[in-house]
């Protein structure tokens, strides 16, 4: 890790010819890797990258360099780079001072401590586990991965940021057919969380669950199609949060006018019941730290509030140009990428009905227990996602299971729509995709009823 001295010059050059603000984004990464395919381990990797992002912003613009070559003559003549975006001179001075984290995370086992060997037989278990489950079983695709990554970020507003983050992840993936019928099941697990996953987390469980959902979407009759009442179980994850609203109040989208949410502030875009929330301080989520990539304090941020929206995710560049303060999500893949606003770990808010209530005052539609994939157009709000598992409901319970369903709306009319909202909450955990970078993320939602919704099916 740089020194205070040299990030202090790193800074003072970059912001020589001028600029508003200027960053130093400094990564050590040591990841782990182990993917089982086809009964055997196919890869085995563990490395280490650290590299140097600096970032200059001049006149509303971002400049963006780095360097994996952590010399000093080597970052000064990247910084001096990036002075070339302004012909004024300017003699800054600073003082960094370390920022201390407002909230912490405990770590009971480090991932780099647990031997190969280990991890390799949590990855064959699970593996095991799958294919002795039913012959229809054709391919088990199990991964397990960790990584401690230290960051220390200094910026131009006189202060120093260091934080260790720790994920550990596996992931079971699992491919059944039978009469020329193919189903697959996917479960994954982990967070900001060392080897301590596996205390709570079996891996037998997860591939139990990823063989079940399989095999038993081989024999479920397809999914009818048409308008009907939905309810999507919290333990579906929060795909559709994620999709249909959570990139949209991302504030680069919403400044440039390819949100559907430009310019709602203060104006209702959901249910009175819905209330939107990023919280990047919840412990052990997948989308948790200290500081943001932009050395940001981690907090809870509500964006739309009793459906009113409130607030978008801001990191330091929007929020200049929107002349407010970072809400914490100014995030980045490594320090080969400026950072950009991501969403953490965003959900909706619990509410009052219990999701037996919801479920039973529901005389028919479709129950999703699982969702899949999903994308959606945050100019319009458009989405479609696909229902991984699902199930008919009648008279208010749950009924045969369907496959093929997919969910098809509006994201602003979806959430206008959502007349129940429950009193549990379920996370679901992903990496994130926006502008080539990946990020960590985790979204939740309790048990909802949609009164109305396009289902993809038989007609």
């Amino acid at each position: 890790m740089l020194d205070k001295e040299l990030l202090q010059k790193i800074l003072k050059k970059t912001l020589s010819s001028g600029g508003e603000y200027a960053d130093v984004f400094v990564e050590h990464r040591k990841p782990t890797s182990i993917q089982l395919e086809d009964d055997k381990i196919e890869k085995i990797f563990t490395g280490i990258d650290s590299g140097v992002g600096i970032r200059l912003i001049h006149n509303f613009r971002t400049f963006y360099a780095f360097s994996n070559d952590l010399s000093e003559k080597a970052l000064l003549d990247v910084a001096e780079s990036l002075t070339k975006a302004s012909k004024s001179s300017k003699n800054i001075t600073l003082d960094l001072t370390k920022q201390k984290p407002e909230t912490d995370f405990g770590i009971k086992l480090l991932p780099e401590t647990v031997p190969m060997d280990k991890k390799i037989e949590l990855v064959r278990t699970a593996n095991m586990t799958a294919r002795a489950f039913d012959k229809r079983i054709k391919q088990v695709i199990v991964i397990y991965r960790d990584s401690v990554q230290k960051v220390r970020i200094a910026t131009s507003e006189g202060f120093i940021a260091e934080d260790e983050r720790i994920h550990t992840l596996m992931v079971v993936h699992v491919i059944a057919s039978d009469n020329g019928v193919i189903q697959t099941g996917y479960e994954p697990a982990g967070g900001f969380i060392g080897f301590e996953l596996f205390e709570n987390v079996k891996p037998e469980e997860l591939a139990l669950s990823a063989a079940r959902r399989a095999t038993m979407m081989l024999t479920a009759r397809r999914a009818p199609g048409g308008r009907m009442p939905v309810v999507i179980s919290s333990e579906a994850g929060g795909t559709m949060i994620h999709e249909a609203i959570g990139h949209g109040l991302e504030a680069d989208l919403a400044n440039q006018g390819l949100s559907v949410y430009s310019g709602k502030m203060g104006e209702k875009v959901a249910s009175r019941l819905v209330t939107v929330i990023d919280d990047a301080t919840l412990p052990n989520k997948r989308g948790s730290f200290r500081f943001d990539d932009e050395g940001t304090h981690s907090q809870r941020t509500v964006l739309v509030k009793d459906g009113i929206l409130i607030n978008f995710m801001y990191d330091r560049h929007t929020a200049l140009q929107d002349k407010t303060k970072s809400t914490g999500n100014g995030r980045r893949e490594s320090y080969h990428s400026r950072p950009i606003p991501r969403m953490t770990n965003t959900f909706i808010a619990p509410g009052a009905s219990s999701p037996e209530e919801i479920l039973k005052s529901t005389p028919n539609g479709l129950f999703v227990r699982k969702m899949g994939g999903g994308q959606v157009n945050t100019v319009t709000g458009d989405f479609v996602f696909e229902v991984q598992e699902g199930y008919l409901i009648e008279n208010g319970k749950i009924k045969e299971p369907v496959r093929g369903a997919t969910l098809t709306g509006n994201g602003p009319e979806v959430l206008e729509s959502i007349d129940m909202v429950g009193s549990d909450l379920g996370f679901s955990i992903g990496t994130c995709g926006k502008d080539s970078q990946g990020a960590p993320v985790s979204d939740a939602m309790p048990t909802i009823r949609i009164p109305e919704i396009v289902v993809g099916g038989e007609a």
